[in-house]
């Protein structure tokens, strides 16, 4: 029985995630609560109901098929999306055997060929699901495709040891250095994530590492960051506010309201004299 694991999103096409165009997996469940977070819906494990209040007409469908709807009882069922004919709800999260999101992957292989592509585990945190993440991984090697992880590096070093022989590339997210700055964040301090970026970068895989550039809240860290991947490609990612209606629609307070994204051109000045690439997808 092929070990089944909990995903939101499946994006074909997907140029940012590594080399070539690629399909990334996302995986639901993260350890981390960073205060820009664009996929809030990443965070926790269980599938979440979302709802989008400017679309709904108020109906009344939703409330006739499940009296929990609009209440702290909802157990994200589904029942109320099924009926909803504007839009309105949607469920973030489903439960798939590696075998069957390995088929999905598996369909764009002539893509992967031609531009050099692959597939990629993303997040939310690939490694939290780590028997999925390595079933997943194993199929994708048996069957040639090049393959990447984006991870946070928040997990027990023994589980990046199970999954580096079958990666080609680790994309690495570093948030910052200063562990209180860190803490303040991201709800956790930095310390096994530093350790293991240490271990990262001695055990001979390809790295990438990457960070959320963000005005006011860890734009001060970007010299540390610099210092910690010495020798190893960096990419800036500027914030963007592209997910702020998602906290809304899981009923959630956006910690960076106040926060504007920064200027790209200053962005891309930055980038060049940290010897670091820009990438203004984040």
């Amino acid at each position: 029985m092929s070990v089944k694991g909990t995903v939101f999103d499946v994006q074909r096409f997907s140029i940012h995630d590594g080399p070539g165009i690629r399909t990334t997996v996302f995986f639901k469940g993260c350890d981390l609560r960073c205060r820009w977070c664009h996929n809030p819906e990443s965070q926790t494990s269980a599938p979440q109901l979302m709802f989008y209040a400017h679309k709904c007409v108020s109906c009344g469908a939703c409330e006739a098929v499940c009296k929990k709807t609009h209440t702290p009882e909802c157990v994200a069922c589904g029942e109320c999306v099924k009926v909803c004919r504007h839009g309105a709800r949607e469920i973030s999260g489903y439960t798939a055997s590696a075998e069957e999101i390995a088929s999905k992957l598996f369909r764009d292989r002539s893509f992967y060929e031609t531009s050099g592509g692959g597939i990629t585990l993303s997040g939310g945190e690939p490694l939290l699901q780590p028997d999925f993440a390595f079933e997943l991984l194993t199929l994708c090697k048996n069957a040639g495709l090049h393959t990447a992880l984006e991870t946070a590096a928040n997990v027990p070093w023994t589980t990046f040891e199970r999954v580096l022989p079958l990666l080609d590339l680790v994309l690495c997210d570093v948030k910052g250095v200063d562990p209180d700055l860190h803490k303040r964040n991201t709800g956790i301090d930095n310390r096994l994530i530093l350790q293991n970026i240490e271990r990262l970068k001695m055990s001979g895989v390809e790295i990438r590492f990457r960070m959320p550039y963000v005005p006011g809240l860890n734009d001060t860290e970007v010299f540390s960051v610099r210092e910690l991947t010495r020798g190893f490609p960096l990419e800036l990612m500027a914030y963007h506010d592209i997910g702020a209606s998602k906290y809304e629609a899981l009923g959630r307070k956006y910690m960076c309201g106040d926060v504007k994204p920064p200027d790209k051109n200053e962005m891309i000045k930055l980038a060049d004299s940290l010897g670091a690439v820009f990438d203004p997808a984040f």
